[in-house]
């Protein structure tokens, strides 16, 4: 694939579609390399980047969790805020069953499987953010106000 050529993902059809503002962003792929791979590759912070992260719930529900690259996810936190018995990550064998993107290039934009969406509250006060555009190597460039717009997160304090 040329570094040119945006893939036609899941993610970039329903950002098209929705006449999002976004600029394809194209980086090396490391395996486990994760945010911190992309932000050196991109040459920008790694706190711009986020992880799309998904997790389920006592019951195998899953969601979706954005948070920055340098921090994590406290499963305990968010569990206690969404009112859920417990929450881990989602097995990564069930990964891509549930959102139709391989692991490391999973996109919170058009998963196969609707899901809510929750957000590290202070990416919403970012001017930007990069997020993964549906492929491995592939991020997009985008305002939290797209993100906004696009899939409606729920904004929760779980980072650590």
């Amino acid at each position: 694939m040329s570094k040119d050529k945006i893939p036609a993902t899941l993610a970039i059809r329903l950002l098209r579609r929705e006449k999002a503002e976004f600029v394809p962003c194209f980086y090396d792929y490391e395996e486990h390399g994760g945010t911190e791979t992309a932000a050196r590759e991109l040459g920008v912070d790694e706190h711009l980047v986020i992880k799309t992260l998904i997790f389920q719930d006592e019951k195998q529900q899953g969601l979706v969790m954005l948070m920055h690259g340098d921090k994590q996810v406290s499963a305990k936190n968010l569990a206690r805020q969404l009112r859920r018995k417990q929450l881990e990550p989602c097995p990564a064998a069930q990964v891509g069953k549930i959102t139709g993107y391989q692991v490391g290039g999973v996109s919170p934009f058009a998963t196969a499987r609707a899901m809510p969406v929750y957000v590290e509250q202070t990416i919403l006060e970012l001017p930007f953010i990069y997020i993964n555009g549906g492929k491995r190597g592939f991020l997009v460039k985008i305002s939290p106000t797209e993100l906004i717009r696009l899939l409606g997160p729920t904004p929760v304090a779980a980072a650590y």
